[in-house]
């Protein structure tokens, strides 16, 4: 099976984003992540290709993905047939949001 061009527009550090890194490793599918918090070139160009500012945002293949979790890509990815059904587990959480953006009740305080 052919690889995919994949581009995906993420912060560095973030629960929604390592979902998409984890999916991507799952498959091992060759991607370039661009960072949109260091490198405001990248984030305009996320904003011009989706008209949104929420992230991750993956294009895959010239189709864009906007604001989607691991698990969203990775279901699309199995329905278009671009990967396919493995056993093989992500080694992070797939649909986890970013610390700052977890509510209370999903911090285990101690």
């Amino acid at each position: 099976m052919e690889k995919p061009t994949i581009i995906t527009y993420m912060k560095p550090s973030c629960g929604w984003s390592n979902g998409v890194r984890a999916v991507m490793r799952k498959y091992d599918l060759p991607f370039e992540d661009r960072d949109i918090i260091n490198n405001p070139e990248q984030r305009q160009e996320m904003i011009q290709k989706t008209g949104q500012m929420l992230q991750p945002c993956v294009e895959i293949d010239g189709h864009m993905l906007a604001d989607v979790s691991g698990e969203e890509v990775e279901a699309y990815m199995l329905a278009n047939n671009i990967v396919v059904e493995t056993e093989r587990e992500t080694d992070a959480p797939t649909n986890q949001p970013c610390e700052n953006e977890m509510h209370e009740s999903q911090i285990n305080f101690r």
